[in-house]
């Protein structure tokens, strides 16, 4: 499904157009369009195994599309490597915890920077000059803001390993955000996550974009946070946009009801969806 540019708007910040993902026989994604605007949260949901994360690995740079092609501020990043896309501002967390367990906090957070530091091996080896500002940088940088901003002061020396689900997750959002991306990309972020838990991370993500001003694109299960934050849902379901737009006129689509339901009944996905809101608030 292609998206139509709207009149008047602003250019999207990405652009995906057309995007086909192929293993042997087997499609992965098959024409998958849609448009992200600068400054919004938009969320990709769908059943399991709709392609959400291959669609994710695809935009990141992990996975190369065999057809269609992918725009991020305007320019062409269809073949660009993965660590390259970094640079540009793509940042991600990933489904399943990627931290290094045996190494702390603060650690694994700087690692998120490393795609923009500067220094040559000489420098790094002697660790003078242009090594030792990047690092008292990087430092007061990830202390100051990164780390006070998700509120894990407490756990900044601690091993990963030693940490809960929940501030794993946190730690790695942490170091997404040492990446300096304008499109934090968000696979599952609240995943196994308690209700305290959930409400912390949607008010990080709420909170970025407005304090931070970058933009997120994310996928997620939890269908209350999803039309409680996004702007803008894209429905998944064997590998195609089925649905797009604002998440009431998702919510309403047919469509989406038969991908969860096996049905068109949309007033069992609204109850659904009720049911789920109704038992977060009382957990």
């Amino acid at each position: 499904m292609e998206t139509k540019p709207i009149p008047g708007a602003s250019p999207p910040l990405l652009q995906v157009d057309g995007v086909t993902l192929a293993f042997g026989g087997v499609k992965a994604l098959s024409g998958v369009g849609f448009d992200v605007q600068s400054g919004s949260i938009t969320a990709v949901i769908g059943p399991n195994g709709a392609g959400k994360t291959s669609l994710f690995n695809t935009i990141s740079g992990f996975y190369k599309p065999t057809g269609g092609s992918i725009r991020f501020r305007g320019q062409d990043i269809t073949r660009v490597p993965a660590p390259q896309r970094a640079r540009l501002g793509l940042g991600r967390s990933f489904q399943n915890i990627a931290l290094f367990r045996g190494m702390t906090v603060l650690d694994n957070i700087k690692l998120g920077r490393h795609a923009h530091l500067k220094t040559n091996v000489f420098d790094a080896l002697l660790y003078m000059g242009r090594a030792r500002r990047e690092e008292a940088e990087l430092r007061r940088d990830i202390e100051e803001r990164i780390i006070d901003f998700l509120e894990i002061d407490h756990i900044r020396h601690a091993p990963v390993a030693a940490l809960s689900y929940g501030l794993q997750k946190r730690v790695e959002m942490a170091r997404a955000l040492a990446m300096q991306p304008e499109i934090l990309m968000l696979d599952e972020p609240v995943a196994g996550m308690n209700r305290e838990e959930t409400e912390d991370m949607a008010r990080f993500i709420l909170d970025v974009r407005a304090e931070w001003g970058v933009t997120v694109l994310m996928v997620e299960h939890d269908m209350g946070m999803v039309m409680d934050l996004s702007d803008h849902v894209v429905v998944l379901n064997f590998g195609q946009v089925i649905a797009q737009g604002l998440p009431a006129q998702v919510q309403a689509d047919p469509e989406v009801g038969r991908a969860y339901l096996g049905s068109g009944d949309v007033g069992e996905l609204r109850r659904k969806l009720q049911a789920a809101a109704t038992a977060q608030g009382v957990a």
